[in-house]
């Protein structure tokens, strides 16, 4: 694959920039398609001169995705939406790349999908993702499906956004305290995928769930980052009865959660047992503790002056 072409749909997301500087390291030639490419400029200063190209793409424009994925060895779907049209983008979008994938000859695709898929969930972010599965395979029968637990990296809107929420209010409320969760760093997110681009014939047909080295429930989440910011506020675990309330609400602007996240909160969100992941592509999992405090010390009262005076008073 050293001198092959792969096409990356959605690359300048969160996900996709920690995998496309996974593929920059390879050498291999990355095409980095983008519904606004401006969004991915950024990436090009990372990769060798003349190893990136950029262009527009939109997966509810079959056409642009045509253009995008012609003469691509393998393609890469990692478009994704946490809220709005799931149908559109999860699975109609994931339908229109696995067919334009099929039609150009790409070699190898991988759809990056979600732990939690299945198409009888019932939340609609949940089902789409197992609907889009379904699609990918019908229209590539090889593809390899890559299905992640909560990603956490310094740009990410879980870790930065609860931490957000504690170092603002006294008092945290948290739904479904005992749901658990297996973080998996986003750089190891891209080196998986990278692994599995290094070797598209052992990996053909194949579904990895990636987490990370530790299994944690909402509340252990929580209390982690508040004790990671240096902040004490008062964590209250709310009963499933409040928590069912507040998510009723969900479709008012600001509130905390929709009822589609309370509904995918029902079910733990970790590897199954006996599922290959981060280890059968030879990729040794990050722990939170090891990477997160470098971002989160923004949220400290002192930012990292405070962080420095808390180590000198030590």
């Amino acid at each position: 694959m050293k001198d092959g072409l792969v096409t990356m749909i959605g690359g300048g997301g969160f996900v996709g920039r920690y995998v496309a500087q996974a593929l920059f390291k390879t050498g291999i030639r990355v095409r980095i398609a983008q519904r606004d490419p401006r969004a991915a400029y950024f990436l090009k200063p990372l990769s060798a001169l003349g190893q990136t190209q950029i262009v527009a793409a939109d997966v509810t424009r079959p056409d642009s995705i045509a253009h995008a994925v012609d003469g691509a060895d393998v393609v890469i779907n990692l478009v994704g939406v946490l809220a709005g049209d799931f149908q559109r983008y999860h699975v109609d979008g994931a339908r229109t790349v696995a067919e334009a994938a099929a039609k150009a000859g790409a070699s190898a695709l991988i759809h990056v999908s979600a732990i939690g898929a299945d198409a009888a969930s019932p939340s609609a972010y949940g089902r789409s993702k197992g609907e889009g599965e379904a699609a990918v395979r019908a229209a590539f029968p090889a593809a390899t499906i890559v299905r992640p637990s909560i990603v956490f990296g310094r740009e990410d809107a879980f870790i930065n956004r609860f931490a957000g929420m504690i170092a603002k209010a006294p008092v945290v409320p948290v739904l479904r305290a005992g749901t658990r969760f297996q973080p998996v760093f986003a750089a190891d997110v891209g080196d998986a995928i990278a692994a599995i681009v290094d070797r598209p014939g052992e990996t053909a047909g194949k579904t990895y769930e990636l987490g990370g080295p530790d299994v944690m429930t909402m509340g252990e989440i929580i209390r982690w980052i508040a004790a990671a910011i240096g902040r004490t506020p008062s964590i209250v675990e709310l009963p499933d009865a409040a928590g069912a309330l507040i998510a009723r609400a969900g479709f008012l602007p600001g509130a905390p959660i929709t009822r589609d996240q309370w509904l995918m909160l029902q079910r733990d969100n970790v590897v199954a047992p006996g599922a290959e992941g981060l280890a059968a592509l030879g990729v040794t999992p990050t722990p939170l503790a090891a990477v997160a405090p470098e971002w989160l010390v923004r949220f400290r009262r002192q930012g990292r002056f405070g962080r420095r005076n808390a180590d000198l008073a030590a």
